[in-house]
């Protein structure tokens, strides 16, 4: 009995671990057929997912290109209408030929008329201008004729404009007889007051103080030029001295004083000055004596200046001998 149950003990375990494995098998048949369903309806609903996307992103680049196209299209056909309207509207308003013709045609017609007038003005111009040489060579020759009325004829003595070898005289002797002589000018006397008002300017004489001012000639005439009247000049040349109140002040004057020994103290002791360092103890703080430029150097003459008037440092040169700067003249570029 014992055995027997101990047999059907060990079937169970294995007919149990039979079972484990088959309801294992099974169930991961289960789980992976059912994968395979999930990942399939996956990839069906990512197709149809990416195909609508695609298909919208499609529709919008139609639509886009359509558009696009269609404005290319409207602006082509606008560029025509407006090529044909601006030309028709050149030819007809800005570059018409024929207001172009009609208003050259008047040019050309205002231009005769503008030609003629200044022909006619021309003209006039220079027969004015002939009667200004006639008239000024007229009033020369009676001029000369009444300088020269002299030379006119008498009973006695023929002149030489009168020859008796001729028939008639000469028209110069004619033009004597009409003309009359020249009259002499009056020489006008100088005073001897405009002497002495000339001769201020040049400063010759020693200026002298005037109390008062000579009276000016009344027939005086008045020097031609951007000249101010003389007696507004004598005037401003003998006013009186007026100094300014620091001429006036005298140098004893109490304000005259304190000024100087304001200066005199100013100079004595100065607050900006430094004493002197090394005379006294103010080397000793931080600052230390800076020498100058001409005790910095060793004491002696220099031979600049006198031996010598360009710095020379052989160490620098490059050859035995310095870089000549100075040459002789090229003859070829000299002719």
């Amino acid at each position: 009995y014992f055995y027997i149950f101990r047999a059907i003990d060990e079937d169970r375990k294995t007919k149990y671990i039979a079972a484990l494995k088959i309801q294992r098998w099974f169930r991961a048949c289960r789980v992976r057929a059912y994968l395979r369903h999930l990942s399939k309806m996956a990839t069906l609903i990512q197709k149809w997912w990416r195909g609508y996307l695609r298909r919208k992103n499609f529709r919008e680049v139609v639509e886009r290109a359509y558009f696009i196209r269609k404005l290319k299209f409207y602006n082509e056909m606008a560029v025509r209408i407006q090529k044909m309207w601006r030309g028709y509207y050149v030819r007809k308003y800005i570059h018409n030929f024929y207001a172009l013709k009609k208003y050259l045609e008047a040019v050309s017609v205002n231009n005769e008329l503008v030609r003629s007038e200044l022909q006619e003005y021309a003209e006039m111009k220079e027969n004015e201008e002939k009667m200004k040489d006639l008239e000024k060579k007229e009033k020369e020759k009676k001029y000369q004729a009444r300088k020269m009325h002299y030379l006119l004829s008498t009973e006695q003595i023929p002149g030489i404009y009168n020859s008796p070898f001729r028939k008639s005289p000469d028209p110069m002797e004619l033009l004597l007889r009409k003309s009359k002589p020249l009259t002499h000018r009056k020489q006008k006397t100088e005073s001897s007051f405009a002497d002495e008002l000339y001769d201020w300017p040049t400063c010759k004489k020693p200026p002298a103080f005037v109390r008062a001012l000579p009276l000016l000639p009344a027939d005086r005439q008045k020097p031609q030029g951007p000249f101010r009247d003389p007696a507004e000049v004598l005037r401003q040349r003998y006013k009186p001295l007026e100094p300014t109140l620091r001429v006036r002040e005298s140098m004893n004057s109490p304000p005259a004083k304190a000024r100087e020994a304001t200066g005199r103290e100013e100079w004595r002791s100065p607050i900006h000055d430094n004493e002197f360092l090394p005379f006294s103890s103010y080397h000793k703080k931080a600052e230390k004596y800076e020498p100058s430029l001409c005790k910095s150097g060793k004491y002696g003459r220099e031979a600049y200046g006198t031996k010598h008037f360009r710095e020379v440092h052989p160490k620098k040169w490059i050859a035995e001998r310095d870089f000549e700067t100075l040459f002789s003249s090229i003859v070829l570029f000299e002719k």
